[in-house]
């Protein structure tokens, strides 16, 4: 049973401690925020890339609808 605690010269209470030991490690903190930072780069790629993709696509299908004829 946790009666309380301290961080520095502040005096937590049973809550506090409980609060605090749930917090994600810095390790967590650190990869959530690079996660945060590489989600819109990831977007952004794709949403440039998928232009070029439906234009190859379009061409392939004429290669093909040529092919056939």
């Amino acid at each position: 049973m946790i009666l309380g605690g301290a961080m520095g010269k502040t005096a937590l209470d049973a809550n506090a401690v409980k609060a605090l030991a749930s917090l994600p490690s810095l390790d967590e903190l650190r990869a959530k925020i690079v996660g945060l930072i590489q989600a819109p780069a990831t977007k952004i790629a794709q949403v440039v890339n998928a232009p070029a993709a439906k234009v190859a696509r379009v061409f392939q299908a004429y290669a093909k609808k040529s092919e056939a004829a």
